[in-house]
């Protein structure tokens, strides 16, 4: 079985739909039939509330620290007493897709994630082995269960926990909202980056053989804007011109700066980077993540704005596994 493709959405910026985005996106791949894992990655575990009931959230929070644990932090809380393997759990099953609850005590382990990489570059095993116990605790999972699809769910920051996810990561993609903040975010999102990867890449060339460590090239998708209004058919006019400023700063601030690192890691599409366009819907995502839904599938909303969201994000599965494949045909024609 082939390995499954693991992709995060990521942006440092607060308020630009990550967690709905993320949940929604793999709700539309299992109704292609794709197996998906989603993983709260982040403390704050928003896509865990959204997805599972209140009750449940805390009875999950409550024994996260015993061996009959449930969340991430129940499967990594072993690495942070000091042992080289973290604990395989059994996600839940959430609908179609699976899901590796989030822990607010996730916390603590991110801060520990700075000194291991501080760690990795002297060399010490424990910290090489710190730092890729996430992904391989996805590798472990995933060999007992089979996924098409992992989604790692991160922070608004860019931090440490964020660097592993992100450099453990096949693919990316950045979601971004239509206002001055967002846009200007992007420039710092792909110098830490860039800088990421360079890290890795020392790393990678100091680390005893043998030795777990992150791929660290993740590969551009796109982005994803969203959050614009529509008045009929027309894009309102200031929306208009921040969904072209989106599309000129992905590629000025993010493609160019990964295709210095890797001609790869920005393939030629990005030229055209948007990956989909998902308009205002508030009404519905409110609903939907009170009752831990998809988008088409809440009671909110009118008929029409639930068949509208299920085409948007059919759209959007099918662009990403598309991009997928291609990229995967491309990477193989050059082997």
């Amino acid at each position: 079985m082939s390995a499954p493709v693991r992709i995060t959405l990521f942006n440092h910026r607060d308020g630009v739909g990550k967690t709905m985005l993320t949940a929604n996106i793999a709700f539309a791949l299992a109704e292609m039939g794709k197996s998906v894992l989603l993983v709260d990655s982040d403390p704050q575990s928003n896509l865990t509330s959204y997805l599972v009931a209140d009750r449940v959230v805390a009875e999950l929070l409550s024994k996260s620290d015993g061996l009959d644990g449930r969340t991430i932090w129940s499967a990594l809380k072993p690495v942070s007493d000091g042992d080289r393997a973290g604990r395989p759990v059994a996600p839940m099953q959430v609908g179609h897709v699976a899901l590796l609850p989030g822990d607010i005590k996730l916390a603590g382990f991110a801060e520990s994630l700075n000194e291991c990489w501080a760690g990795c570059l002297r060399r010490r095993l424990d910290a090489l082995y710190a730092t890729s116990s996430i992904s391989t605790l996805i590798s472990a999972l995933d060999a007992q269960y089979g996924y098409d699809f992992v989604f790692f769910d991160s922070g608004f920051n860019i931090g440490p926990l964020n660097r592993v996810l992100l450099l453990d990561s096949d693919y990316f993609i950045v979601p971004v909202a239509c206002d001055l903040l967002s846009v200007r975010a992007l420039a710092t999102l792909g110098q830490a980056i860039e800088r990421w990867m360079q890290d890795a890449d020392t790393i990678g060339a100091i680390a005893p053989d043998d030795m777990p460590l992150l791929a660290a090239r993740p590969t551009l998708l796109g982005h994803i804007a969203q959050r614009f209004r529509v008045y009929g058919r027309a894009t309102a006019k200031g929306d208009s011109f921040y969904l072209r400023e989106i599309k000129s700063r992905v590629n000025d601030d993010i493609a160019s700066v990964l295709r210095q690192q890797d001609e790869r890691l920005a393939p030629s599409r990005c030229k055209d980077p948007v990956l989909g366009e998902v308009k205002d819907l508030a009404p519905i995502v409110q609903v939907s993540q009170r009752e831990g839904v998809a988008l088409w599938e809440c009671s909110g909303g009118t008929p029409a704005e639930r068949n509208e969201a299920k085409r948007t994000f059919a759209r959007i599965a099918n662009c990403l596994v598309e991009a997928v494949q291609q990229d995967t045909r491309r990477v193989a024609a050059t082997e």
